[in-house]
């Protein structure tokens, strides 16, 4: 899941990008309305979280012009803004903001309209792209971020969580370790780094190893792959 933030405060902006993260979301940063807008326009986002008072455009502004391209029509806006008047409020979610948040908030709090968002926003689109992804009894709900196998809860850090639904989503293909690295650490492959067979190594742990049957599987000199095996093949 992507989300743009456009933030100014950068004090903050650095906050909520490192929060999110955490959380396993990628999060791309604006600090004003006119770049913003530039990497909304150029790239795919799930979500927009956006500031209501920016430099360059306000926020206002940056959302009328959001809602006029095609690309980001539909893309769910969570506003943030230091306004609490309820004037403010209904102005912002009569422009085409999804939702308001009034600074200051807790993250938690921020966390839960999220995913709330998200939610709405895979129902509306009739869920085009699933956000439920299954593997023999193995299940991964990518919006609230919770996987299962034999209806029992994985554990998962974020970057096992982000880690294992990079191959649910591609099950049966094989990944090479150079591919992991820039998908899921975002990081050129570095062949004295040992951090994708360290967490492989962790995610089959948790995965595979109080479970009878695997599903996560070596392809020596290629790479990993995800996929259910008979007995004996």
């Amino acid at each position: 899941m992507k989300i743009l933030l456009i933030e100014d405060e950068r004090k903050l902006a650095a906050y909520l990008r490192r929060g999110l993260s955490e959380e396993g979301y990628g999060v791309e940063l604006a600090h004003d309305g006119i770049e913003g807008l530039h990497q909304a326009s150029e790239g795919r986002f799930d979500l927009i979280l956006l500031d209501s008072m920016l430099p360059g455009i306000d926020g206002l502004a940056v959302l009328a012009a959001l809602r006029k391209t095609a690309g980001t029509a539909q893309t769910p806006v969570l506003m943030l803004t230091a306004r609490a008047q309820v004037e403010d409020r209904v102005r912002g979610l009569q422009s085409g903001a999804d939702d308001y948040l009034v600074k200051p908030f807790a993250f938690s709090e921020l966390l839960a309209r999220i995913q709330v968002l998200l939610r709405r926003s895979a129902a509306t689109a009739g869920a085009l792209e699933p956000t439920v992804y299954r593997l023999a009894d193995l299940e991964l709900d990518l919006i609230r971020r919770k996987a299962r196998r034999a209806e029992q809860r994985l554990d998962l850090t974020a970057k096992e969580f982000n880690l294992l639904s990079l191959l649910l989503r591609r099950q049966g293909e094989v990944l090479s370790r150079t591919e992991l690295a820039e998908q899921v650490w975002d990081m050129n492959f570095d062949s004295e780094t040992n951090v994708v067979e360290v967490a492989i190594r962790r995610l089959r742990s948790k995965l595979d190893q109080p479970f009878e049957r695997p599903l996560l599987h070596t392809v020596r000199g290629m790479g990993y792959v995800l996929e259910f095996r008979e007995v004996g093949s």
